[in-house]
């Protein structure tokens, strides 16, 4: 199973993403990308993640292009600007689904309002993500 999760800037919600569907099975090759990849992750994501004990600091934030020629089971978009934006793939692609989340790095207000915007929307990527593994991805 190959799953590929695409963002406009590869630093936040694919990041989480793909860091909680290679936690729940470590048989699935999962790589994350962005239609306009900013070459870095979210501090504040990384930090959501490893305070439950998922480590995607070694993660990189690589652009959509490296996969296009590739064969994927699922391109998964989590922003709408990627979905828009999402190029053809000249490879395989047996299902493409998009699965939106908010971007917690633009919430604005004092800092515990904004960390609270990032768990918020990690709770939410894990919860749509592990239905997804259960219904459609788990072998």
């Amino acid at each position: 199973m190959k799953v590929l999760i695409l963002c406009t800037g590869n630093s936040c919600r694919s990041q989480m993403a793909h860091g909680f569907l290679a936690s729940f099975d470590k048989k699935i090759a999962v790589f994350s990308a962005g239609t306009e990849a900013s070459g870095k992750l979210n501090h504040k994501a990384v930090q959501a993640m490893k305070e439950i004990g998922i480590n995607i600091s070694h993660h990189t934030s690589d652009s959509v292009e490296k996969y296009l020629n590739e064969t994927w089971d699922y391109v998964i978009t989590v922003c709408g600007g990627a979905n828009e934006n999402c190029p053809a793939f000249l490879g395989n692609v047996t299902h493409r689904m998009h699965i939106g989340f908010d971007d917690p790095s633009h919430a604005t207000g004092n800092e515990e309002f904004i960390w609270s915007e990032y768990i918020r929307v990690r709770n939410e990527i894990k919860e749509s993500f592990y239905k997804l593994y259960i219904n459609d991805i788990k072998p």
